[in-house]
């Protein structure tokens, strides 16, 4: 499997767009089925060049990760990026991780500090790190891993000072080794412009990956939203309002909303696309479509 710094490489050098994808770890055993028997093949038959898969709030699905990222890899060919967090484990228990992966031919992880279980605060396990960037230069001391990073375009939640603040913090997780960015989600593109230019200016040069998610229902995207602190502008608003009792509504919107946020970006030089798939394949598949990347 390729490293994914990489993937993006490769693309700039033939000026193409890299399309990845995220899952997150299915709940039941049906939800498993679904994932592995219709979600994942009709997504690799549109032959993304690589995809996520996370880790859960308080790092509950890790071993669950691993062996998903793993099956992707074995029974797809694609390469798959998998998220680690600094959230209740010590040095030693994330080194374990990190072996597993390894072991598992993993080659690629994206290093979050991470969400604590919901309704917690975060706080720094005892021997164990309290920021992103220090369980990026642990990965980076342990050799054989490409490394990405999360990146908030409005800001992050937890940085009272603003979001330039914490752009700067970003930048620390750069500095300790990472290879890209993958940003959360967002909707007016000049949030990302402007993250884009000012980390620019600060020097970095990796690639800075937006986020992408295609509205469902007026009620899904307003709680997801509130959750990580993206901002819904007020023209989408007043289009989600109009669909509030509709989710059929909604999801086609959402669909034609996202896909001329994508050709935005695309057109102002993004190195790809970075779609959250909710393990979902029809919104996916119509934005690719749209946009002549299927």
């Amino acid at each position: 499997m390729k490293l994914i710094r990489d993937i993006y490489k490769e693309g700039k050098a033939v000026g193409r767009p890299v399309i990845s994808m995220e899952f997150f770890p299915p709940k039941t055993e049906e939800g498993e089925l679904n994932f592995f028997e219709k979600t994942v093949p009709t997504l690799s038959a549109l032959k993304p060049d690589y995809c996520s898969v996370t880790y859960g709030a308080g790092g509950g699905t890790r071993q669950k990760t691993i062996s998903i990222v793993e099956r992707i890899q074995r029974e797809h060919k694609m390469t798959a990026l998998a998220h680690l967090t600094c959230v209740g484990s010590t040095r030693e228990q994330i080194l374990e991780v990190l072996g597993q992966a390894k072991a598992a031919g993993i080659r690629n992880i994206l290093a979050l500090r991470g969400d604590p279980p919901l309704g917690a605060e975060f706080t720094k396990p005892e021997g164990g790190f309290e920021y992103a960037a220090e369980l990026v230069g642990l990965i980076r001391e342990c050799g054989g891993f490409g490394i990405g990073v999360a990146g908030f375009p409005e800001g992050h939640l937890a940085c009272r000072e603003g979001k330039e603040a914490y752009w700067h913090h970003l930048k620390q997780k750069i500095d300790a080794g990472a290879d890209f960015v993958i940003t959360q989600l967002f909707f007016d593109n000049q949030d990302y412009f402007q993250f884009r230019d000012y980390l620019t200016k600060l020097g970095v040069t990796i690639p800075l990956v937006p986020g992408i998610i295609s509205i469902l229902s007026a009620s899904q995207i307003r709680k997801f939203v509130a959750l990580c602190g993206a901002a819904l502008p007020a023209p989408l608003q007043a289009e989600l309002d109009k669909r509030s009792t509709d989710n059929a509504a909604a999801a086609e919107f959402g669909i034609e909303y996202a896909t001329r946020q994508c050709d935005e970006l695309l057109k102002a030089g993004a190195p790809g696309l970075h779609f959250y798939t909710l393990n979902k394949a029809h919104s996916t598949t119509r934005i690719l479509q749209n946009l002549g990347l299927a």
